[in-house]
């Protein structure tokens, strides 16, 4: 008999008794016992729930809420053989659009009990750990520079109205922001200096709203993939949206690599990002992934 935990974020749910009603309904009609019910707190993202749910012995862990609980119940997970499944509840849930899982909650609960399970590689960044002590792990992408200072300057209740086109404003707002003067280098070769708005290193290559920017991401082969944008002007940055959205052959102020280690340095100290959270500013991202530390629970294939 499957074990399972719900961990559950209720500031992303409309009304959380009748989710609960919905997810336990769902795991009994499979067989399931009963789920260990864990919610949130504002001081704990989901860490302290997920080790709970390690302790009790569950099999399965389903996070009901957004990007930052699911960041959370993952750094927790990897390197174990307890399963994630999501349940997207939040604004962006860019780890389930990867995967192909919607927002409606029966097709996201099926995923959990009758989909596939996948290893998948998770990226852990030092010196972002979390308040319970757990590594700055991403299971999606971490990033500096003007996708962190636009993620940071996003209410939270515009995001709630309005999902990923709450980021819109913020964006646009920093779309003339300076350039950072920085060096980065990958796998411990040698160091190339640019001048970005933005870098973002990657497991998976979606962003919001769906947009590819590194369509040729997997997230289980054990490489993270790196995009590093140099737009000077609005110019540069209508050539480089229409170049990642009509996926030109070579985007103009993209740079792309790979690698297993990514290390950035800049002069100043710059906002940061994992998985759209932020988290404490810095003079760098040095970001490594873990090769298939994450199950995951994913739609079974056809056919």
């Amino acid at each position: 008999m499957t074990r399972s935990a719900v961990i559950i974020n209720p500031s992303k749910v409309v009304d959380p008794d009748e989710r609960r009603g919905e997810i336990c309904a769902a795991l009994a009609a499979a067989g399931w016992p009963g789920p260990l019910w864990l919610e949130t707190t504002p001081d704990d993202p989901g860490c302290g729930m997920a080790v709970q749910a390690l302790d009790e012995g569950v099999d399965v862990v389903l996070a009901c809420g957004g990007d930052g609980t699911v960041m959370a119940v993952a750094s927790v997970l990897a390197g174990t053989d307890v399963a994630l499944a999501l349940i997207p509840s939040g604004t962006g849930n860019l780890l389930a659009a990867n995967f192909g899982i919607t927002r409606d909650v029966r097709a996201a609960l099926d995923v959990a009990i009758n989909g596939a399970r996948r290893r998948i590689d998770v990226g852990v960044v030092e010196g972002a750990d979390t308040v319970t002590g757990h590594p700055g792990t991403f299971t999606v992408m971490a990033g500096m520079g003007f996708d962190a200072a636009m993620v940071g300057e996003t209410p939270d209740d515009r995001k709630r109205r309005f999902g990923w086109v709450a980021y819109v404003a913020s964006g646009l707002r920093n779309l003339h922001r300076r350039r950072m003067p920085l060096r980065i280098r990958l796998d411990g070769g040698r160091w190339m200096h640019r001048r970005a708005s933005s870098v973002l290193v990657a497991n998976v290559g979606r962003l919001q709203g769906g947009i590819p920017l590194l369509p040729d991401a997997v997230p289980d082969d054990g490489w993270l993939d790196v995009a590093v944008l140099t737009p000077r002007d609005i110019t540069d940055w209508v050539q480089l949206a229409w170049g990642v959205v009509l996926r030109w052959g070579r985007t103009p102020r993209l740079e792309t690599f790979r690698a297993r280690r990514v290390e950035v340095l800049t002069s100043h100290e710059e906002p940061r990002e994992l998985d759209g959270d932020v988290v404490a500013p810095a003079r760098r991202l040095m970001a490594e992934v873990v090769p298939g530390a994450l199950l995951l629970c994913v739609p079974a294939e056809r056919g």
